[in-house]
C-alpha cells in the first residue's frame, strides 16, 4: 500500500502574522502660558511678600461684640507669613509645570488655590506695612460682595447667551440701559419695583437688538456688540446732559431698595453679612446663580441649551429648534444684566451719572471665560474682581505704600490677564460666535 501526499502548488512561504491592535498615539497639546504665569506670581511673592515684609504683625478682626459669634482677632506675623505663602506659591507653580507635561494642561484648582494664596499674601503685606490699622476682614469681604454684584449679574447674563452659542459683548451697554432706565421710572413713579422692572425692558431690549442682527441677519457678533455698546452710551449720555441735567430732582433722584436683616443669621461672623443682610437684588443674585446652574448642568433645558451651543446642527438633528434656544437665551441674558444695571441706581448710588459703568460689563465677560462658561466658576471670578475694587478704598484708609491708583487699575489688568488665558487654558463652547443657517 502506497500513500500519496498532495502539495499545494504557488510559493509557499511563512504564516501570515496576526493582525495588531496598537492604538494610534496621540500628540498632546501642552498650555505652558499657565505654569510660567505662576511662577513669575510666585516670584513677585518672595521678591514683595517675603523679602520686604515689614517684620510686625498684621491684625484681622473677624467678628464685633454685637456678632452672635465671637471670634477673637487673627494676628498674622508678615515675614513668616510671607516666606510660608512664597513656599506654598511655589509649590503649586511646580505642580503646574509637572500638570503641563503629564497632560497639557493646569487643573482648575491649582489656579484657584494659587489666587487664594497670593491675595492673603498680599493682605497681610498690606496690612503690616500699615502698622497703625486692624483690618475688620468681614467688612472687607462683604464690601467685595457688593461692589461685585453688577459682575456677577453680567457675568450670568454672558453664560446664558454664549452657552447658547452668541457671545455678548453688549454687557456694557445692557448695564448702562438698566441703570439709565431705572433711575428715570424710579424717580417720576416713586417706587424701586417700578425702577427694577424698567431696568429688565431696557435690558431685553438691547438683547434683542443683538439677537435680531447677530442670529437673524447673521452680523458679526463682535461687532454688534461694541456698536451697541456705543449706542447705549452716547444715548444716555445725551439724555444725562440734556434731559437729566435740567431736571434732576424730578427725573434722577431714584428710591432705593433697603437691606433686609435677617435676625441672628446676619450676626454669623464672616457669612452673615454676606448672605443675610442684602437688598432683594443682593438676594437675588445668589438665587439667579444657583438656578443658573442647577438648570445648565441638571435640567433637559440645559443639555439642550449647551447643546446648541457645542454643535448646533447636531441638536437641531435631534430635533432642538437652535433658533429659538438662542434667542431666548440672549433675551434671558439682557433680562438678568438690567437687573445688575439697576443695582447701580437704585442700590449703590442715589442717581444716573454719564457712563457710570465703567467698563464694569467688559470685566464680567471677563468673569465668564476665567469661570470657564460655569456660573459657579464666573461667581468667584466676579468676587475676585469685586474684591480688587474694594481694595483701591481700603488703600486709601490704611495709608500703605501701594498707590490706590494701581489697585483702581488692576481689575482691568487681571481682565487682560484672563482673556489672553495666562490664568488657564478656558475653552468656550465651541460654536459660540458663529452663525447658524438651518439647511
Amino acid at each position: 500500500m502506497s500513500t500519496t501526499a498532495t502539495v499545494p502548488s504557488g510559493p509557499v512561504g511563512p504564516a501570515p502574522a496576526a493582525p495588531t491592535t496598537e492604538k494610534p498615539t496621540t500628540d498632546i497639546v501642552r498650555h505652558w502660558a499657565t505654569p510660567i504665569a505662576l511662577a513669575v506670581l510666585a516670584a513677585v511673592s518672595l521678591a514683595v511678600f517675603a523679602l520686604t515684609a515689614s517684620g510686625t504683625s498684621a491684625t484681622f478682626r473677624i467678628s464685633t461684640d454685637a456678632d452672635a459669634i465671637h471670634i477673637p482677632d487673627i494676628v498674622v506675623p508678615t515675614i513668616a507669613a510671607g516666606w510660608t505663602i512664597t513656599l506654598l506659591l511655589a509649590a503649586l507653580a511646580v505642580w503646574g509645570f509637572l500638570q503641563v507635561r503629564r497632560s497639557g494642561t493646569v487643573s482648575g484648582w491649582v489656579s484657584a488655590v494659587f489666587a487664594v494664596l497670593f491675595v492673603a499674601g498680599f493682605l497681610v503685606w498690606v496690612v503690616g506695612a500699615a502698622n497703625t490699622t486692624t483690618v475688620f476682614l468681614t467688612g472687607l469681604i462683604a464690601g467685595s460682595v457688593t461692589l461685585a454684584i453688577p459682575l456677577i449679574f453680567g457675568s450670568m447674563a454672558g453664560v446664558l447667551s454664549e452657552r447658547a452659542g452668541v457671545v455678548n459683548i453688549a454687557i456694557e451697554g445692557q448695564l448702562l440701559a438698566g441703570a439709565f432706565t431705572a433711575a428715570v421710572t424710579g424717580s417720576v413713579t416713586g417706587s424701586v419695583w417700578a425702577g427694577l422692572v424698567a431696568a429688565v425692558v431696557a435690558g431685553v431690549l438691547v438683547s434683542v437688538l443683538l439677537a435680531v442682527f447677530a442670529i437673524r441677519y447673521l452680523v458679526n457678533q463682535i461687532i454688534v456688540g461694541v456698536v451697541l455698546n456705543v449706542l447705549v452710551a452716547g444715548l444716555t449720555s445725551f439724555l444725562f446732559s440734556t434731559v437729566l441735567s435740567s431736571n434732576s430732582s424730578a427725573l434722577n433722584s431714584p428710591p432705593h431698595f433697603p437691606s433686609i436683616r435677617i435676625p441672628f443669621l446676619a450676626d454669623i461672623p464672616i457669612i452673615g453679612p454676606i448672605l443675610f443682610d442684602q437688598t432683594i437684588l443682593g438676594y437675588g443674585m445668589y438665587l439667579i446663580v444657583i438656578a443658573l446652574y442647577i438648570g445648565l448642568f441638571h435640567t433637559q433645558w440645559g443639555l439642550r441649551v449647551r447643546a446648541v451651543g457645542e454643535h448646533p446642527k447636531a441638536a437641531d438633528t435631534v430635533g432642538i429648534n437652535v433658533i429659538r434656544t438662542r434667542y431666548i437665551n440672549v433675551l434671558l441674558g439682557g433680562a438678568v444684566a438690567g437687573m445688575g444695571g439697576a443695582f447701580f441706581t437704585l442700590v449703590s448710588s442715589s442717581s444716573f451719572s454719564k457712563e457710570m459703568t465703567a467698563g464694569q460689563g467688559f470685566i464680567a465677560l471677563a468673569a465668564v471665560i476665567f469661570g470657564r462658561w460655569n456660573p459657579i466658576g464666573a461667581f468667584f471670578a466676579a468676587l475676585l474682581f469685586g474684591f480688587t475694587t474694594n481694595m483701591q478704598y481700603v488703600l486709601a484708609i490704611l495709608g500703605t505704600p501701594v498707590p490706590s491708583q494701581f489697585m483702581a487699575m488692576l481689575p482691568y489688568l487681571v481682565t487682560v490677564l484672563v482673556v489672553a488665558g495666562l490664568v488657564g487654558r478656558s475653552r468656550g463652547p465651541a460654536a459660540a460666535g458663529s452663525p447658524y443657517v438651518k439647511e
